[in-house]
């Protein structure tokens, strides 16, 4: 007969590869000045959409780094596990996100796999719809941040696992 207890396990995450580099450590200008921008790109947008937006497009980048760290911050402004778990396939899931959320997460993808081509017209006025123009510029500079954050995180092989909710803001 086999028991079940409840026991609560202690989860120590050790990454399959070691880290390349230390990027912000050798390009602290460049680190900061990304802090700036990231700083820049979130002004004026709804936090939870902010994190969507960070969060899909760190999953169609396969930055572990960044979905650990957005699922987090995501989690902590309040955001549902539901939708957390249904947005890798929005797309089949779309009753749990808002019209507008889905225009911004359609964006976010055309922008982020630009090499399917240029951002098709009726993603980008369909997004158009339901942003105000300064609103929208926002929403591709937030897109634009986290794509480049991503690229520094899959190239030096940032790990997931140790980020606390709200630690880089």
């Amino acid at each position: 007969m086999t028991t079940h207890t409840d026991t609560p396990t202690t989860v120590e995450y050790a990454p399959e590869q070691p880290a390349r580099l230390e990027w912000a450590k050798h390009a602290p200008e460049v680190y900061k000045a990304m802090v700036r921008l990231e700083t820049a790109a979130r002004k004026g947008l709804d936090h939870k959409l902010y994190e969507l937006v960070k969060i899909r497009a760190s999953q169609i980048n396969h930055c572990a780094f960044c979905i650990d760290m957005h699922t987090k911050d995501a989690l902590a402004a309040g955001e549902s596990v539901e939708r957390i778990v249904q947005l890798s396939a929005w797309d089949e899931s779309r009753h749990f996100y808002t019209a507008k959320e889905i225009a911004a997460l359609e964006l976010t993808e055309a922008v982020t796999v630009l090499t399917d081509g240029f951002v098709p017209d009726e993603v980008y006025d369909n997004a158009a719809k339901h942003f105000e123009e300064a609103e929208l510029a926002q929403v591709i500079a937030a897109i634009t941040v986290i794509n480049a954050w991503n690229r520094f995180g899959v190239t030096c092989r940032m790990a997931p696992g140790h980020y606390e909710p709200g630690q880089h803001k």
